[in-house]
C-alpha cells in the first residue's frame, strides 16, 4: 500500500527574541542547532540554556542537515496524512519533526533522512525532513 505524505497548512510557529537567529537561517535554507560553549553539548530546541549544564553561553552552529530516523508515527487517519518522528542528527542531537515527501508506509527506523524546509502558512519556512 503507498500512503504519500502531503504537504498540509502549518501554523506559523512563535517567534521569539532569542531564537529569532534560528528562524531567520530556516528561510535561507540552513539548519542551525544550539550548542554550549561550557560543556560543549549542542541541543533541540533552540533555548537560552543549556539543558545539559544550565549555562547561558549558547551559540548556534550550521548542522549538515543528515540524520537517522530514531523514532517515527505515521498518521492517517486525518484528511492529510503526516508522519511525526524524532530524527538524530548526524551532529549527536535528536528533534521532534515530521517526515514529507515520502511514501509513509515505507518510512522505518533507522533511515537516512535530509532536512528540508517547508512553509507555513505565513511563508516561515520549519524544517522537516524527508528520505536520503
Amino acid at each position: 500500500m503507498t500512503l504519500m505524505a502531503q504537504d498540509r497548512p502549518l501554523p506559523t510557529p512563535p517567534v521569539y527574541p532569542d531564537n529569532t537567529s534560528f528562524w531567520a537561517a530556516a528561510n535561507e535554507g540552513r539548519l542551525m542547532i544550539p550548542k554550549c560553549g561550557a560543556c560543549g553539548k549542542t541541543h533541540w530546541y533552540p533555548r537560552p540554556f543549556c539543558p545539559h549544564c544550565h549555562s547561558d553561553d549558547i551559540s548556534l552552529i550550521e548542522a549538515s542537515g543528515k540524520g537517522t530516523i530514531y523514532s517515527v508515527s505515521p498518521t492517517r487517519r486525518v484528511p492529510v496524512p503526516y508522519a511525526i518522528a524524532y530524527v538524530t542528527l548526524d551532529e549527536g542531537t535528536t528533534m521532534l519533526t515530521n517526515i514529507v515527501d515520502a511514501d509513509l508506509d515505507q518510512v522505518r527506523i533507522g533511515d537516512k533522512v535530509q532536512v528540508v524546509f517547508k512553509p507555513t502558512e505565513d511563508g516561515q519556512k520549519v524544517p522537516m525532513f524527508k528520505p536520503a
